[in-house]
């Protein structure tokens, strides 16, 4: 597992230079309005969305598994303490086909339970199908 931080930046080119240079890291995957690093000292995937939201903001915060059933553990152990989840969907979103789990922080940050299984054009959400009913998708935030 690590974690993710995705933010909103005005400029995505200055971005990338910035954070390959600060992690000393390539972007794993970059697309128009997007680019993302799976860095691995420290352990983070580091997501940027181009003018997502109010430049220099998080656009939402999440942890990468490396296995589905992590996810739906997380959503479990999550409804089991007493917090509302999305429930667990597959989808396309941000590039990636996922299974996932979203839960709103106090704070208001969007928190995402994921794991990747493949890297897809699509970057607005499609969902695929749901496998356990809870709130709606709430896939790439902005």
């Amino acid at each position: 597992m690590r974690l993710q931080l995705a933010l909103n930046v005005d400029n995505l080119e200055e971005a990338i230079d910035f954070y390959t240079k600060m992690f000393n890291t390539e972007p794993l995957k970059v697309k128009p309005g997007y680019a993302n690093w799976a860095i691995v000292d420290p352990p983070l995937k580091l997501v940027i969305f181009e003018k997502g939201g109010e430049h220099g903001t998080i656009n939402h915060l999440g942890v990468e598994t490396d296995t589905a059933e992590e996810v739906v553990e997380a959503d479990k152990r999550l409804r089991a303490a007493g917090l509302e989840t999305t429930g667990i969907d597959d989808t396309q979103c941000c590039f990636a086909e996922k299974t996932e789990t979203w839960v709103d922080g106090v704070d208001g940050h969007k928190w995402e339970f994921y794991v990747k299984h493949s890297d897809v054009e699509q970057f607005v959400n499609l969902p695929l199908g749901r496998q356990q009913e809870s709130g709606g998708n709430a896939c790439c935030p902005s």
